[in-house]
């Protein structure tokens, strides 16, 4: 996305050099217009006395076999074919529909994750952040219908409602009040609040009298709530005057049973670090076990979790190792993919999302000598590990809780990794790895380890994973006594 930053800014430069082009053929058309309008206006005064002069009938000649066909040629000039050309080049690493809807998507997930209003958004405030960038009508009415297309009425009530909101604020768009309502109203009747669908609709007839849909629909709404009123023996309640906002109507659940604790701690709410866990919790020197690489300068080792045991190490990465790290990613990054249970096939899913590639050791000193570090620093051999992976995170992006190591930089907001099964929240720092082991002595899995990326509200994430495996580490992590150990 910022290789599109600057191309945009590239086609802008091109938009500008074409309207100057179109200026400077008009200004030189309207020249001859001027010049032309001066002699017609002096010739049809008295046509016979203009051309009883020799001069004025080669002129005329002139003008018309040489000097209008100069002119068709200036106004047949097309300078759009540079910018066309520009934009045709740049066309196809344009983001796509799919792509639009995805950004779309991100934003509810953020909303729901962090429970933002909608208002904030569209105002740009987000925690800790003041920014200028907002949503306008048109846009909030976008996000409705990415949300109504995918039949997700719980956020298209939220983003109509948010557009309505802001043109009855006196907001310019290109949308009207009417395509608003008839949006928000059959929204909210998907939603169960026949009431409130029955009210706007009718607001939608006040505005549009002649609207294909609203008359039939109205009179279906009040059908409708009569007979459920008749049955459960009620008299009619008028809909709530409270407008829509979050909080108004409970989110569906979905496929995720652990959602609320997942997103809580993604917020920092439900962490079970209590002062007598605290207390547990100690930063040490480490030299992996007397690890000649680590003798001089040993790794500082910080506790983050007691049980399972989580451990950061600070200044891991330096600052030229990221980046060399990223640019040897950067080419290469793609959809994140997972395993499909049922066919074993890899492919996308949404609970993951983010863009990652892997590196071999070969490529570069730096991987090789990462490689070594997180070997010295573990006391494992990384000779059966995975490649190292680098993934990035961008707006929205995250891992849902799964099954399954290293944090490269800092962001703005959210994007923490955290444990729903006992309450832990790791915040990203720059430059740090965090360590645990997923399985157990005996090789079978601690299913405490579940754990999730929580979307990046503010900022882009970029993380760095190394999976160990357990085969060869028979002699540098026995098994155990028990199977928990």
């Amino acid at each position: 996305m910022t290789d599109l930053i600057h191309t945009e800014k590239e086609l802008v430069q091109s938009l500008r050099e074409y309207i100057k082009a179109e200026e400077s053929k008009l200004t030189a058309v309207k020249s001859w217009a001027s010049k032309l309008d001066a002699l017609t206006r002096l010739a049809t005064s008295d046509p016979e006395g203009y051309l009883a002069h020799p001069v004025n009938a080669y002129k005329l000649m002139k003008r018309l076999n040489t000097e209008w066909s100069e002119l068709e040629s200036l106004v047949l000039q097309n300078p759009s074919d540079g910018f066309i050309g520009n934009i045709s080049v740049h066309r196809q690493y344009f983001p796509d529909a799919e792509d639009e809807t995805g950004a779309a998507k991100a934003l509810m997930r953020l909303q729901d994750t962090y429970q933002l209003d909608s208002e904030a958004f569209s105002k740009g405030k987000l925690p800790g952040v003041h920014s200028n960038a907002v949503l306008t009508v048109d846009d909030c009415f976008d996000m409705g219908k990415t949300a109504y297309n995918d039949a997700d009425y719980y956020h298209a009530v939220l983003w109509f409602q948010q557009a309505l909101k802001q043109l009855d604020d006196g907001e310019e768009a290109v949308v009207t009040k009417a395509e608003i309502l008839d949006y928000l109203s059959y929204s909210v009747y998907q939603m169960g609040d026949i009431p409130r669908a029955i009210e706007l609709t009718r607001r939608l007839v006040a505005v549009d009298p002649s609207h294909e849909r609203a008359g039939g629909n109205l009179r279906y709404f009040e059908r409708l709530l009569s007979k459920q009123l008749n049955e459960m023996n009620q008299a009619y309640q008028p809909a709530s005057e409270e407008p829509i906002q979050l909080g108004t109507y409970t989110r569906p659940k979905d496929h995720l049973p652990e959602r609320e604790s997942y997103e809580a701690l993604c917020r920092g709410e439900g962490l079970q670090m209590t002062e007598a866990r605290r207390s547990r919790l100690f930063c040490r020197y480490q030299d992996g076990r007397g690890s000649p690489r680590l003798l001089l300068k040993p790794m500082k080792e910080e506790d983050e979790w007691d049980s399972p045991h989580i451990v950061r190490y600070l200044e891991m990465l330096s600052d030229e190792e990221i980046e060399k790290i990223k640019e040897l990613a950067k080419p290469r990054l793609a959809r994140a993919t997972v395993r499909d249970p049922k066919t074993g096939v890899l492919t996308t899913a949404n609970y993951r999302v983010s863009k990652s590639a892997w590196l071999e050791a070969e490529e570069d000193p730096v991987i090789e000598r990462v490689n070594q570090r997180i070997e010295d620093i573990t006391g494992l051999t990384v000779q059966t590990a995975e490649l190292l992976q680098v993934a990035n995170y961008g707006v929205g992006g995250q891992y849902e809780p799964h099954f399954d190591f290293s944090r490269m930089s800092d962001v703005e907001a959210g994007g923490a990794t955290v444990f729903p099964d006992f309450g832990a929240a790791i915040w990203p720092r720059k430059g740090t790895s965090v360590f645990w082991y997923n399985l157990f002595r005996s090789g079978e899995g601690d299913y405490r380890t579940r754990h999730a990326a929580c979307p990046v509200l503010v900022g882009s994430k970029w993380v760095s994973n190394k999976w160990i495996h357990e085969r060869g580490q028979e002699f540098r992590r026995p098994c155990g006594l028990t199977e928990v150990d």
